[in-house]
């Protein structure tokens, strides 16, 4: 295919590079359809920049190899970029469609360059004559020509012919089995929000949070009445203040059954996903999907994964029963002979809380307003580690009015790249919390970092506070802390920029930056009444901190409970895999029996009909990433308290050891050259309340 194969129009916006700051894409003109004819484009040209590459007569060189791949693709990534931000948080039917004919075409563009042989050849070639030579490359391009190689393997390279085809097919229904899940879990997500019609069985909701209800169901065409939407994670927000347990029962039983049958079923589909990814291991000589993921990322093996999940698991159960049996005589004296159930859980674990610890969830809302809290918390830590400064661009626009734009300065005043914040929740924005880049750091390419955080917190009406919970906030900064990873890279490659890193190593970073929500000066510091001004009382915020690993036995056993489901999907092999979608609940149930995780009063933090990180999201086998990179995390806040906490130079030892380096080296070498030895496990379980397991 020629560069010109499918030349674009001109007046295409992405027929050439933006010219606004930082070269953010222009919002203002971009139209949907501008995506598929600009993107249909760049797998073209990017085609014919590789067949260059390939078919280049001269001796292969870092200069005319590595770095010439690293520069293919620039109008299929500005144009990809752009257009998947867009289709994950601001979707239409229009853009749903393009994804759904994109999918199988971007699989099979992989294909194209990954299995091409002349390609696989050249930077063979390459790395031998290097070796031969005994040429030291620079640490980046070492671990670029090692990364390249094993992606070539790992794409089927060395494989028959007849094996790439099958490989080739099965990629490209992946892809768009996996745009199918999340469509259908969009879909449904929206179609089970919970309809209120009596205000009275909102009792206990604060006046905020109703309010945001009300405006939802009126936008939905339900005047007077107040919608419930669903959040991805089976918990849901309301269920720590809603005093009906009848409404309680419901939402979490719409939440719990998402997927599960009906007009918005997934099991086809992830049962699909899952048998094509273990035929797929099999062809590349894994014994399943399982293997195949741990043996690219810091884990190594499926078997380390496992075993680490099996030695939390007893530990943390134990600590949700205890839980569990102080919950349900709290519960016994409002329904005698009542047994806890998931819908119980949260509202009673706040009672207790409040009873205990003399705090109530919903006082403290008022003193966790949004603004203050992206101002006053996450970026006033960003200054106090890095010397950043933000400043908003209101010049500038993002793919919905809701989006905002900030300029990113260095401490010597120089930019540094640009800021997205879109938190609030939409019909059109699928659920969960996620970073995405618009355009990836890279001295190579001279580009600077252009990142988009993305939160799904309910809008309040026009002219009201947007109030978060305790959770919404360290949300807020665990993913500011991956947007700290994307603007703080400072690399040559584009492939190695900010959080191209393992899978299980991506949460790292973001997990540390969640630290700061914590530290006391910093909370007394974005912790103020939204309406006087007055910090939150001391001693709410010594209660507070004093309250932190309060329910770690619930949020451990939920997490567990979603990693391990993970893992048992995954290790199956295609003639394991069930075939009928009846199989799915009883498969989960059995799976989850078999690793001591069955506690009913606790459900997995996602079931498997709306697990989006491992049937939609690309965490496949992966979702133990955050348990694990929680390991580097605890032990880096050590780090921290050893060196004197919320320090400029703290700040910039993890800037320079860790966040610059984004993927150039091995990111357990960083995080050695951070720490100075390998990771320790023990503060993690220190923080999780799992002492009992570290036998």
């Amino acid at each position: 295919m020629t560069s010109d194969a499918l030349p674009l129009d001109p007046a295409n916006p992405f027929a050439r590079e933006s010219d606004l700051p930082y070269g953010l894409p222009d919002f203002r003109v971009l139209r949907e359809e501008h995506y598929l004819p600009a993107v249909r484009a760049g797998m073209a040209q990017q085609l014919a920049e590789v067949e260059a590459i390939a078919t280049d007569p001269t001796e292969p060189t870092v200069e005319n190899t590595l770095d010439a791949l690293e520069r293919t693709g620039r109008l299929l990534t500005r144009a990809a970029s752009a257009f998947y931000v867009q289709s994950g948080a601001e979707s239409t039917p229009g853009l749903q469609e393009i994804e759904e004919q994109l999918a199988p075409e971007l699989a099979a563009h992989a294909d194209a360059i990954w299995l091409d042989a002349r390609l696989h050849a050249r930077v063979e070639a390459l790395a031998a004559r290097l070796e031969a030579d005994g040429t030291a490359l620079e640490p980046d391009t070492a671990w670029l020509l090692d990364r390249t190689r094993r992606r070539f393997a790992r794409a089927g390279v060395g494989l028959p012919e007849v094996d790439q085809e099958r490989l080739r097919a099965i990629n490209t229904e992946i892809t768009s089995l996996d745009a199918a899940f999340g469509r259908l879990l969009l879909a449904g997500a929206n179609a089970a929000a919970v309809l209120v019609t009596d205000e009275a069985e909102l009792d206990g909701l604060p006046q905020d949070a109703r309010d945001a209800a009300a405006q939802a169901a009126t936008a939905r065409g339900h005047q007077g009445a107040w919608l419930l939407e669903l959040q991805l994670p089976t918990q849901q927000s309301v269920l720590s203040s809603l005093r009906d347990r009848g409404l309680r029962e419901r939402v979490m039983t719409a939440s719990l059954t998402r997927g599960a049958g009906g007009e918005h079923d997934t099991r086809a589909t992830l049962l699909g996903l899952v048998r094509l990814r273990a035929e797929r291991a099999r062809l590349l000589g894994f014994e399943h999907h399982a293997a195949y993921v741990a043996a690219d990322a810091t884990a190594g093996s499926s078997d380390a994964v496992a075993q680490m999940l099996a030695r939390l698991a007893p530990a943390a159960v134990a600590n949700a029963r205890a839980e569990g049996a102080e919950l349900e005589a709290a519960l016994q004296a409002d329904h005698p002979g009542a047994t806890l159930e998931p819908w119980d859980w949260a509202y009673y674990a706040e009672r207790v809380r409040q009873d205990r610890r003399s705090l109530d969830e919903s006082a403290l809302r008022p003193y966790l307003e949004l603004e203050h809290v992206l101002a006053d918390g996450v970026f006033h830590a960003a200054n106090l580690l890095y010397g950043l400064t933000f400043s908003e661009r209101h010049d500038l626009v993002g793919y919905h009015p809701d989006v905002r734009v900030f300029e990113v300065f260095d401490a010597d005043g120089s930019g540094l790249g640009l800021f997205l914040g879109d938190w609030w929740t939409r019909p059109a924005k699928r659920g969960g919390a996620w970073m995405n880049s618009f355009v990836e750091q890279s001295t190579l390419l001279s580009d600077a970092p252009v990142v988009v955080n993305n939160l799904n917190v309910p809008k309040p009406p026009p002219g009201q506070p947007t109030l978060l919970t305790w959770d919404e906030v360290i949300t807020v900064f665990h993913e500011f802390g991956h947007a700290l990873h994307g603007l703080l890279s400072h690399v040559r490659y584009p492939s190695q920029s900010g959080t191209n890193v393992p899978r299980d190593f991506v949460e790292y970073p973001s997990q540390v930056n969640e630290m700061w929500a914590w530290d006391p000066q910093v909370l007394r510091s974005f912790a103020v009444h939204h309406e006087t001004g007055e910090p939150m009382p001391e001693e709410w915020v010594e209660t507070l901190l004093a309250a932190r690993q309060d329910g770690e036995g619930f949020a451990t056993t939920e997490y567990l409970a979603a990693a391990l489901l993970d893992q048992a999907w995954y290790r199956l092999t295609p003639e394991q895999v069930p075939t009928d979608v009846d199989d799915v609940e009883p498969f989960e149930a059995a799976a989850l029996e078999a690793v001591g995780l069955a506690y009913a009063p606790v459900p997995p933090r996602y079931r498997t009909t709306y697990f989006n990180h491992v049937f939609g999201s690309g965490y496949s086998a992966g979702y133990y990433a955050y348990i694990w990179s929680e390991v580097l995390d605890a032990d880096t806040v050590e780090w921290f308290a050893e060196n004197g906490g919320l320090r400029r130079e703290n700040g910039d030892t993890f800037r320079t050891r860790l966040l610059a380096r984004g993927g150039s080296i091995d990111p357990l070498r960083s995080f050695a050259d951070l720490r100075g030895r390998a990771p320790d496990i023990a503060p993690l379980l220190a923080r999780r309340g799992l002492t009992g397991a570290s036998a």
